[in-house]
């Protein structure tokens, strides 16, 4: 009686075959880098109030956030109306144009308070932020 050996020529029974290793990996690789392209960044959400004269503004802005929960942010960093003060009165800051983006529920009067802040600091440049409605 005649056995048949169960390994080909050439191929030794004490190596491991690591392609499919190889294409697990791969395939992992590109999962994980598809994956951390959709993680999204957390921001400041403000929804603008409509206008129909609005225009766009195309100068390098100093720009103040202010949310619907009144709080307030220079350039996307949190601020405190003491900080906003030491901002507006450096320099550079009255010559630039400012732009408030103040959220639809913002109250008025906290709106009023930063105008009047930049006013009184000599910036005469202000705009107010808005969707063009179409």
């Amino acid at each position: 009686m005649q056995f048949k050996r169960s390994a080909k020529i050439g191929q030794s029974l004490d190596q491991i075959n690591i392609v499919p290793l190889i294409t697990i990996i791969f395939q992992l690789l590109i999962f994980f880098i598809l994956l951390s392209s959709f993680v999204f960044q957390s921001g400041i959400t403000v929804k603008l109030p409509k206008a129909v004269t609005s225009e766009a503004i195309q100068e390098e802005n100093l720009i103040i956030t202010l949310t619907g929960e009144d709080v307030v942010y220079i350039n996307n960093k949190v601020s405190t109306m003491k900080t906003l003060r030491q901002e507006l009165q450096k320099k550079e800051n009255k010559q630039r144009l400012v732009l408030i983006k103040a959220d639809r529920r913002a109250s008025l009067g906290r709106i009023i308070d930063i105008w009047d802040l930049c006013r009184g600091f000599g910036v005469e440049r202000i705009n107010i932020a808005t969707n063009q409605e179409k």
